[in-house]
């Protein structure tokens, strides 16, 4: 194929997803020109239209697509779109179409790549390393997974010397990239769609592992086999990088950062949960690693805003707190409520869950139900069906999964119906959890809890 700077026009297909979304503005703020296809008008699409992005939301081959020259356009497609005409209508028009994977591959081969990997604590992870990148000013590129509260973006372009992505192990996409650095923060079963079982998705994570040049510059939490040559990081045990003496004070967590060589104390950040201290160990082990200085790296760890939906937490006047996170594997949500737990022991915690994917639904079904037990209330949105066919999985639905949780304040609701329900309901702290459209209620449910008198 062509240099990817040859292209003038890229189409994306499937351009609401979140890393092709960091894809779409990457080329945008190149000069190219980007349009594109997705299924559903959201806050992200509604975000890359206002940077001058021309989206559509219907499957139709229209001029704007007939007018694309083939020699002129590249196409990109995420694999969670199986069948759509637009796609047919490239493919059969002999346009170049690559997969999303493929596409950031090639733009960060040329960069010094920082991958990070991991069944959970991706995005936050790699958020984190892009946001200490920026305060200790490296000329570096980001492409994310999720949305930095910092720099209100999934992408961000500082220079071209590093390039920071989250390394996605959905299709095996992960195995395009050409790591420098890498980080491997769990190999947890998921994605059995694709992998089959956890012994394939531990061998997908070995091969990312392999792709990185043999000088130590792997990073994998401890207790996580890969295979080769590394350096551990840990909480609260020796590893190669570790942090401990972790204490709460005022909603904030205090913790101390060892090197191989010397001991940090008392950073302090907002980001609740000993696994974002994890999170914070290997970001804070990277930059250490590219010579960052620690005074440097504690005030951007302390000025660290998060990730939009990865614990986003409000505390009104009123007393009551709402959280928003988009947890969806049931290691996530016992981080989530573990974390909640700890903050807040004996306040009534109702939670709102929406599951994704019918498969994960069925594969990780007692881990769910376990998880979902621990909390006071519970309502279960309908399964968020995304790339699957309900067909496909009979008798995989939210009231069989109800079923198995053992609450005894629990019901299934349609999204639709879901906000008129928690404002009925009678809670200290709520929690909406999940990775599909649950996040249409956020403005609603944020709007609604500042208006409701306190009780105190």
């Amino acid at each position: 194929m062509k240099n990817l700077q040859t292209y003038q026009t890229f189409y994306f297909v499937g351009i609401g997803g979140i890393g092709m979304s960091a894809l779409a503005r990457y080329f945008n703020a190149s000069g190219k020109k980007v349009l594109g296809y997705d299924k559903t008008n959201t806050k992200l699409t509604q975000n890359l239209m206002k940077e001058g992005i021309d989206i559509v939301f219907e499957d139709l081959i229209d001029e704007k697509i007939t007018s694309l020259q083939q020699e002129d356009t590249l196409v990109i497609y995420t694999p969670a779109i199986k069948t759509l005409g637009i796609l047919d209508y490239f493919n059969e028009n002999q346009f170049e179409v690559l997969k999303r994977a493929k596409v950031l591959g090639l733009i960060t081969e040329n960069t010094d790549c920082i991958a990070i990997a991991g069944t959970h604590g991706k995005t936050t992870t790699s958020t984190l390393v892009s946001h200490l990148c920026k305060e200790v000013d490296l000329p570096f590129s980001c492409f994310l997974g999720g949305i930095s509260e910092n720099f209100k973006s999934n992408f961000l372009y500082n220079g071209s010397t590093y390039s920071v992505v989250e390394a996605d192990e959905y299709d095996r996409s992960f195995l395009n990239l050409s790591p420098d650095w890498a980080v491997v923060t769990s190999t947890d079963a998921d994605h059995l769609d694709i992998y089959g079982d956890k012994s394939h998705i531990e061998e997908g994570f070995r091969q990312f592992a392999a792709l990185v040049p043999e000088d130590k510059k792997l990073f994998v939490r401890k207790g996580v086999e890969i295979g080769r040559a590394h350096q551990t990081y840990a909480v609260n045990e020796q590893a190669d990088y570790f942090s401990d003496n972790l204490r709460m004070d005022h909603d904030k967590i205090y913790f101390d950062f060892h090197t191989p060589t010397e001991t940090i104390k008392d950073f302090v950040w907002d980001i609740p949960g000993i696994h974002n201290v994890e999170n914070a160990t290997v970001a804070l082990a990277i930059l250490h690693n590219l010579g960052a200085d620690f005074d440097t790296l504690k005030k951007a760890i302390a000025n660290f805003k998060g990730i939009k939906r990865r614990y986003t937490k409000h505390i009104y006047e009123n007393g009551k707190i709402y959280i928003d996170d988009y947890a969806h594997h049931p290691t996530e949500i016992n981080a989530v409520v573990g974390s909640i737990k700890t903050f807040y022991p004996d306040k009534k915690l109702l939670v709102v869950f929406q599951p994704h994917l019918f498969s994960r639904t069925r594969d990780f079904a007692d881990g769910f139900a376990e998880s979902l037990s621990n909390v006071n209330e519970l309502i279960l949105l309908d399964i968020y069906p995304a790339r699957e066919l309900q067909e496909n999985f009979e008798g995989i639905t939210s009231s069989w999964l109800l079923d198995k949780v053992t609450l005894d304040k629990k019901e299934v609701s349609t999204l639709s119906d879901t906000f008129k329900k928690i404002k009925e309901k009678d809670f200290d702290i709520l929690l909406t959890v999940g990775a599909g459209n649950i996040d249409t209620l956020y403005d609603p449910i944020c709007e609604w809890i500042s208006s409701v008198p306190s009780t105190m």
